[in-house]
Parts: structure tokens; sequence; C-alpha cells
């Protein structure tokens, strides 16, 4: 059955990625002797080895409950080592309740880990505010408490337990404390974020720094390995030699023709706003299930890239010490004839299908007239078309907030 829905997946029948949550709240489902595949937002791989239950990343704060209740379905092992794949909420949750009523697992994790915790303590609102943004969760809570992980390492690490065997190397993608491993005994490579199903997660643009070119890196060292089973953190397991290298092997070649086309125009003196527009993925893969933008997209990873290897400052000479957005808005404004007209101009380019520009009349009109209503009804109409023709999770996140928010500003 697992392999069948994997092929589904594969053919692109049936959705299953960080987008897609697909088989979520199944429980445990076997994989092979002793191997076992928790589907969540976050998957979650579970091993049992010689009386001993290992577990390749932990959940959420959300699902840890219902982890150890689906985990205890499936085995009633001591858990004595947890992997953490990188420090992100979704995979660092789970070891609680296993250890209220058993023994404390020994965690592994790269050593950068540690201070990805750190950062997130001084920025919990911030993460707060934008996860509810990109998820619409208004109620969402950021954490302040964080099991730590007992032994770190920095390049590469083997760990065995029992009959098995956990080759891990750190990685540089999504996250700059990425563990990969591969387990020998089962052939199989535990990607974690580094393969998601979609295209990968290296421009959020409300996310710290992501890896572009280190991320092609990993992707052909995973290549490379010849494993017969992988098992993403997110998304669908893939078996098969030769699936997962094709897997690996076109979502690195879609990643490096964004890293190359960039910095061409970067070294050639480009603007960031000339680059946006002029970047585009390979052609020739747009039909892989695996390199669909519904989370990412390529004009994100592009400012990434800039904001990596650039700066900050965009080349617009008029944007490096710039009047606040409300003056320009203003000012606009009362060129235009007032607020209305820009709303009115708003309403204009989105009929006329230029919805970046409605974006851009709708935003300063609002700005330029905060309290009026029939103003943020145009904003909210403006957000809300914006978001229900994208496919990407990242833009419909940050367009229906903002068309939440000037729909109650407007009383609707």
């Amino acid at each position: 059955m697992m392999e069948e829905y994997a092929d589904r997946v594969w053919r692109g029948e049936t959705g299953d990625s960080i987008a897609d949550p697909g088989l979520s709240g199944r429980g445990v489902m076997t994989v092979a002797d002793g191997l076992g595949w928790w589907p969540g937002f976050g998957n979650v791989i579970a091993f049992e080895t010689e009386g001993h239950l290992a577990l390749w990343d932990t959940s959420s704060p959300f699902s840890a409950g219902k982890l150890y209740e689906d985990v205890r379905g499936w085995t009633r092992a001591p858990l004595t080592a947890a992997f953490y794949s990188h420090g992100h909420i979704d995979h660092v949750f789970g070891t609680g309740p296993f250890e209220e009523s058993g023994p404390r697992a020994t965690v592994y994790a790269h050593e950068a880990v540690v201070p990805r915790f750190q950062r997130y303590l001084l920025t919990s609102g911030y993460n707060a505010v934008i996860n509810q943004r990109q998820f619409q969760l208004p109620g969402l809570q950021w954490p302040s408490e964080y099991r730590h992980p007992d032994v770190t390492y920095r390049d590469a690490l083997t760990v065995r337990l029992g009959g098995l065997t956990f080759d891990l190397f750190h990685a540089k993608g999504e996250t700059d404390d990425a563990t990969v491993a591969y387990v020998p005994e089962h052939r199989l490579l535990l990607p974690g974020d580094l393969f998601i199903w979609v295209t990968p997660n290296c421009g959020n643009p409300q996310k710290a720094q992501r890896y572009p070119r280190e991320w092609v890196h990993a992707l052909r060292r995973m290549a490379a390995l010849d494993a017969e089973i992988m098992l993403p953190s997110h998304g669908a397991p893939i078996f098969g030699r030769d699936r997962i290298r094709q897997a690996l092997l076109e979502t690195a070649e879609w990643l490096e023709s964004l890293v190359t086309q960039t910095l061409g125009l970067l070294n050639a003196g480009a603007r960031l706003d000339e680059i946006v527009h002029a970047v585009r993925p390979p052609g020739h893969l747009a039909d892989r299930p695996y390199l669909r933008a519904r989370y990412d997209e390529p004009e994100f990873v592009v400012r990434n890239l800039w904001r990596l290897y650039g700066g900050w400052y965009d080349g617009n000479p008029a944007n490096l010490k710039p009047a606040p957005d409300a003056v320009l808005a203003r000012a606009v404004a009362d060129l235009a004839g007032g607020a209305g007209k820009l709303a009115d101009a708003a309403v204009k380019a989105l009929a006329d299908g230029d919805e970046r520009l409605a974006g851009h009349f709708a935003e300063m009109a609002a700005l330029a007239a905060p309290d009026d209503p029939g103003v943020h009804r145009v904003r909210a109409d403006v957000f809300a078309a914006r978001a229900a023709r994208e496919a990407s999770l990242m833009a419909k996140g940050v367009f229906t907030w903002a068309a939440s928010e000037s729909a109650e500003r407007a009383g609707s």
C-alpha cells in the first residue's frame, strides 16, 4: 500500500508535500521491519532495534501528544535516541511525552541548533507574528522553552544504536543547522527539509537567511549515496534508487539555474528589480510534481540570493534613504487628486489584469487615508483577489493577512 501511494504521488496523481499534508493522521505506517513512517505536517521516522526506539525528527508542540499515542501503538520500546534534522519547531517538540513516561533520550543535532533556539528567544514576538501571517493562525504563540540536544557535532557523526547505524552529516540549505542521515542497514536516506516535494524553501520572505548554492551541493551529495528509500520530513516517501537520484539531481538543477542567473546579473551590475523580473527556472522541469511552487517561489529565492551576496541596498538610489511609506503615499495621493483616486486606479488595474500594480495603488491609498473605510474595502478586495490567484502558501498568507486587516478596518 505504501509503495502504491508513493507511486501515485510520484506520477502527480495525488499531492503530498509541505503544502499538502497527504496521509496526515493515519498513525505510524510500517515501511520495513523495524522502520515506521508517521506522516504529519512534519513527518517523523521511527526505528525499533534491539529494544530501542529512535526517532528522526519529533514533530511540533501541537502534535507531540498524538505522535506519542501513535508510536506507542506501533512499539512499546523506550525512546533512547532522537535526531533533529534542524531546529524548526515542527521538528523538535515531540520528546516530552516519551520522557515523562520513560528514560531521558539522547538527542543528537548539529551544533548550530543551539544558537537557533537562542535566536528564537530573542525574536519570539516577531516569529509569532510572521507565522500567524504565513499559516493564517491568529492565535499562534511562539514557544519559549526548547528541548536542547545532548550531543552536537560540526561536520559529521556516526551513531550506532542496536543493530542500526546513523551516518550524519551537516548541510546548509533552508537552514544553517541541517543534518542529513543515511542508515545503511535500510539503504535509507533522511534528507530532513532539504527535499519537501515542492520547490526548495529557499527564499521565504519573512524568515532568516537561506543558502541556495550550498543546498545544491547537499542535494548532489545525497544523490551520490544511492539510497533505495528516501523519507523526507515533509511529503511522501520515494522508493527506488533511480527515482531518488532523479528527484534530488533535478531539484539541484532547478535551484542551481536560479543561482547562476542571479549571480550573473548581480555581477553585471543589474538592480534587484531587474533581476527579480528576469530570472526564470528551467522550463523543461516545469511538470515535475516535486518542483511545483506551492510553498516558496522562484522570485523569492532570487531576493534571498541578493540578500546573501548583495546586501540590502537594491540598486535604486531613492530606496537608500527613502521617505516614510505614508509620506510618499500622501504625496502621490495629492498628485492623483486624493486617496480615492488611487483606490479607483487599483480597481482598474485589477480589472485590467495587472495585479502587481493594483497592489501598489491599493497599499498607497490605504497609507494615505488610513481611516477611510471605502479605501480599505478596495484594499481588501485587491489583496483577496491576489491571494485567490496565488499558488504558493507564502504569497497566499501575506495577501490574505493584508485583506483581512483592511476588511476589519472597513467594518466588513
